[in-house]
């Protein structure tokens, strides 16, 4: 077996190949946007870059044939924050076979090592990390956009090279056409109509403002946060901008107190269900393909992408005031037939978000494990510290 490099046109190109094979016949699996990937590998896209590295290769056999890739990578302004300087790998494809697989996972210990790493998280993203975060556990089933979807036995090729797991994700399934509690609604009513509290959905004509009112909620919601990093206005905008395609602008909301921003909800239409019929091309004849099943309706789930309440109203329902706002917009999109919801994702450390999605009625229907191995092998990995 041999690694190489992704250096060039001809190693990109073959990088992005493995996962075809890997999931040739699996129904499951939406391809990626190639696009999108390599652009998480562009220093002139991905601004993570500006304090961080990352490097890939591609695994083939010894008749030439791609079995495996991974990534490494470092975001040195988040990898101080931990106890031991933590790099990070993802992008991870690998027959099953251990020893192709610890290849890979050697690689990228062996580079994070020699950039002064003392362990490495996997699989995660080289940015923000509602995409490409996590490994599929539980609830093998076609995944909402930027959830990741991998075989059952990856979990077996991460632990027996000695990754731990550090954290759990949660996601969980709320059925549309099942009414939610009638207590839930009780409150969301109750707290949507009190006059100290302003909804608004999002607006393309004012992204400068909301993307200040984002993040003056984010960094109420996450700064107490043992890994808190402040969000850059410009690499939101530049999401907003890039994703203007995909986003609708109404499943966007802010709540604000007497106009101040206090909470943010971003939910969007899961477009997995467009990508699978792509094959993670985004040439002429998938853009064509892409707005006919669009214009099709073909989408009937979305997904939460993320919420956050400053703590200071975090016991005022306000999450429930969002949804009720929510519920009259979904009301008059019936004819798009948005049947299910998925709230994602939720970790283990955060048991207030896991309680506001067990409200909802909403199901816990899939697991993901973030998982860290320790360099020094007498070390073992400390679980991530609860938020609450």
């Amino acid at each position: 077996m041999q690694l190489l490099e992704v250096v060039d046109k001809r190693t990109k190109k073959q990088f992005h190949q493995v996962p075809n094979i890997i999931y040739k016949n699996d129904p499951n699996w939406a391809a990626p946007l190639q696009g999108m990937v390599e652009g998480i590998f562009d220093p002139k896209k991905n601004k993570t870059f500006r304090n961080g590295k990352a490097i890939r290769w591609v695994l083939v056999d010894d008749n030439d044939n791609l079995i495996g890739r991974i990534a490494a990578f470092i975001n040195f302004n988040l990898a101080k924050t931990y106890e031991q300087p933590t790099g990070g790998c993802g992008f991870f494809e690998c027959i099953d076979d251990q020893e192709a697989a610890n290849l890979l996972f050697k690689a990228a210990a062996d580079w994070n090592t020699e950039n002064g790493m003392e362990a490495m998280d996997g699989p995660i993203n080289f940015g923000e990390n509602y995409v490409n975060w996590g490994l599929l556990v539980d609830g093998f089933m076609p995944q909402g956009f930027g959830m990741p979807y991998n075989p059952k036995y990856y979990e077996k090729l991460f632990r027996e090279f000695g990754f731990e797991v550090y954290f759990e994700q949660y996601s969980f399934h709320l059925d549309y056409t099942v009414p939610f509690p009638e207590r839930f609604w009780k409150i969301a009513g109750w707290v949507a109509k009190k006059p100290q509290y302003q909804f608004k959905h999002f607006d393309f004509k004012q992204a400068h403002k909301f993307v200040k009112d984002f993040c003056t909620v984010y960094d109420a919601a996450w700064s107490f946060h043992e890994h808190y990093k402040p969000l850059d206005p410009d690499d939101l905008h530049d999401f907003l901008t890039e994703s203007k395609a995909i986003l609708d602008p109404e499943m966007i909301w802010y709540a604000y107190a007497d106009g101040r921003p206090i909470a943010v909800f971003v939910m969007i239409p899961d477009i997995n269900q467009l990508l699978i019929k792509l094959n993670g091309k985004l040439n002429l004849p998938g853009i064509l393909k892409f707005f006919y099943y669009k214009k099709k309706k073909v989408i009937n789930r979305t997904r939460i992408f993320l919420m956050g309440v400053d703590p200071k109203f975090q016991r005022a329902g306000i999450e429930s005031g969002i949804f009720w706002h929510q519920e009259q917009i979904m009301k008059k999109k019936s004819h798009q037939h948005y049947k299910e919801v998925e709230l994602s994702w939720a970790g283990d450390f955060n048991p207030k978000i896991i309680a506001i999605y067990e409200a909802t009625g909403a199901k816990k229907a899939k697991t993901h494990y973030t998982m860290r191995y320790m360099f020094d092998r007498s070390k073992k990995v400390t679980k991530a510290p609860s938020i609450s």
